[in-house]
């Protein structure tokens, strides 16, 4: 396993210990709780699996196999909904799949080897004879692997599956099964093809304009929407995007045996897209943790019908609160770091229209996150004298969750804060790894 496989696998063992402590709790008294367990379980291996795969043959067999062995996470309660949302999560994964398979096939023929080597190994002389093709290549793969991470235009599988998940489940799909897509990515353009190669070209322009869009109507979907899982869901588009933005500004950002000349193009961007990946992996862990023990003493779902949650469980939802301004990226927290070396890449990378659109786009998804999360605290803390008044007296003992879910939410929480507090450790790694 090199470098950063290490660093998705860790992430995704970190995530999936603290969900699966929280399900210990949350699942107590289900049915088919065993069934969930194993399949859990499974998600994780194959996942680290992926992370440790060395070619692109191997990285994809486990890419399929994660989603056949994660589906029965989202049908697990059996309901209409859980079962529509099953097939639909299944199709529309298995579909990008075929995508990114075309892609393989294509840099099968092209490539010197399918083998994971930093900065690819389709030659200058292919590029230039087969560069076409090479490009139409790129661009499937980046449809491909971005159906997982939810990119537009198929994206819809994310706020289907989320609601009627469990909340462990929805925790896991949302800070690690999505990161399958963008390790997909990376794997693919940086390793295999080159993405050098596509500094400039129509490819990188298609993927900047998606990524943009994506953040910008998931965070408006999610401004919108009164579920509060389902806002979390749209709220992962949104945020996915903001890491698929970061790769699009920073191709050709690698050293390689022929030194590139401009060996600083937009690293900021590429360090903030793996940074972005850690941080919004313990923030929406530990955001769909907060909402599933919400959900599991009140069985309220809307935000509305929350109000006054903060005064019956406000160890949860100053939990909730402070991994929220994470996500709206304030500092401390680990979002702001990553969010500012966003900004600061796409500034940096001079592209014109989008070193400044980006930024720009990034901002108003900051705002609306900012609407859409703190809403709840607004109102779980403040509810309003009139909620008070029909509430005095009410014993609201029954809210106080156990150990076994507060200590995954207070993990997570802590997590995002160290690292926006000390990243200068994690950025160095990802400046080994790529420069």
């Amino acid at each position: 396993m090199d470098p950063l496989g290490a660093v998705f696998a860790v992430l995704t063992l970190v995530i999936f210990i603290c969900a699966g402590i929280f399900a210990l709790d949350y699942m107590k008294g289900k049915e088919r709780r065993k069934s969930f367990g194993v399949f859990f379980a499974a998600s994780m291996l194959v996942e680290i699996l992926l992370c440790a795969a060395s070619n692109l043959v191997t990285f994809y067999l486990c890419y399929e196999l994660l989603t056949l062995i994660s589906m029965p996470l989202v049908i697990h309660d059996r309901t209409k909904e859980a079962k529509m949302a099953a097939l639909k999560y299944m199709f529309f994964s298995l579909f990008g799949a075929y995508f990114a398979l075309f892609g393989i096939y294509n840099l099968g023929r092209f490539a010197g080897s399918l083998d994971f080597i930093m900065g690819g190994s389709v030659d200058a002389a292919t590029w230039e004879q087969h560069g076409t093709i090479l490009m139409i290549t790129a661009m499937s793969l980046i449809l491909g692997f971005g159906v997982k991470a939810g990119m537009w235009p198929m994206h819809s599988w994310l706020t289907s599956a989320h609601p009627v998940a469990p909340a462990p489940a929805s925790a896991v799909l949302s800070a690690c099964v999505v990161n399958a897509g963008v390790l997909g990515i990376i794997r693919s353009l940086w390793y295999v093809l080159g993405s050098i190669n596509l500094k400039g070209s129509p490819v990188q322009t298609a993927f900047m304009s998606l990524s943009l869009v994506t953040v910008l109507m998931g965070s408006v979907l999610a401004y919108r929407e009164p579920v509060l899982k389902k806002r979390l869901a749209y709220s992962t588009v949104s945020q996915m995007s903001y890491i698929l933005f970061g790769l699009s500004v920073s191709f050709g950002v690698y050293d390689s045996d022929n030194a590139l000349s401009s060996i600083s193009y937009s690293s900021d961007a590429l360090t903030g897209a793996i940074l972005h990946v850690m941080a919004h992996a313990f923030i929406k862990a530990a955001l769909f943790l907060t909402a599933g023990a919400i959900i599991h003493h009140t069985k309220a779902v809307k935000v509305e019908d929350m109000r006054g949650i903060g005064l019956k469980m406000p160890f949860v939802m100053i939990c909730y609160t402070i991994v929220a301004l994470g996500l709206i990226g304030i500092p401390p927290t680990g979002g702001f770091v990553s969010k500012w070396y966003l900004a600061t890449g796409a500034l940096s990378a001079d592209i014109p229209v989008f070193s400044y659109l980006g930024p720009v786009i990034l901002l108003i998804s900051a705002l609306l996150t900012a609407g859409y999360l703190l809403k709840l605290t607004i109102i779980g803390f403040f509810p309003g004298e009139e909620y008070r008044l029909s509430h005095a007296g009410e014993d609201i003992k029954g809210y106080r969750p156990g150990l076994l879910m507060a200590l995954p939410i207070a993990t997570l929480t802590l997590l995002s804060v160290m690292t926006g507090l000390y990243p200068e450790p994690v950025i160095e790694l990802i400046r080994q790894i790529f420069i």
